[in-house]
């Protein structure tokens, strides 16, 4: 499973590929593809070559712009400080994770799916403060807190 995340400005576009295989083969293909989706202006892939002919031409994620590669079958998570922790929970809210009621345990499991390792203490406190600020909702169920948010009602 491949993620590719484009920011373009204020522009964003994710792709999450748990339907299709994306390879360095076939990412400048995919990319151009999803760049025809934001305005003209907005988006330009840019191939090149290396200057020197000693270098190796590489034509992967490595030469994207804060461009992130995991494939949770082949490689390790990548430790997160604690500081980064909220931000990775925001990523796992805007995926939905959260639609639904999860644990602490759950929700390191998820970040380590997206290729992120950190402890639950870590986690437990970012989501425990969260819910003190009111930005995710707390449920204490059969000594099990889950994390949740609240879907805000549209009354016509």
């Amino acid at each position: 499973m491949a993620r590719i995340k484009l920011k373009l400005g204020e522009n964003e576009i994710e792709v999450d590929s748990r339907d299709f295989y994306v390879d360095n083969q076939t990412l400048g293909e995919v990319i151009d593809n999803i760049s025809q989706h934001l305005p003209e202006s907005q988006a330009k892939i840019v191939y090149g070559t290396t200057s020197s002919p000693t270098e190796q031409t590489q034509f992967g994620l490595e030469h994207l712009d804060d461009a992130e590669a995991y494939e949770p079958e082949f490689n390790e998570p990548k430790q997160i400080a604690s500081n980064e922790i909220k931000s990775k929970l925001r990523i796992l809210e805007t995926g939905k994770f959260f639609d639904s009621p999860r644990t602490v345990t759950e929700t390191v499991q998820q970040l380590r799916e997206y290729g992120w390792a950190t402890s639950p203490l870590d986690v437990s406190k970012a989501l425990a403060k969260m819910a003190s600020n009111k930005e995710i909702m707390k449920n204490s169920e059969e000594n099990r807190i889950h994390y949740f948010i609240q879907e805000s009602l549209v009354v016509n």
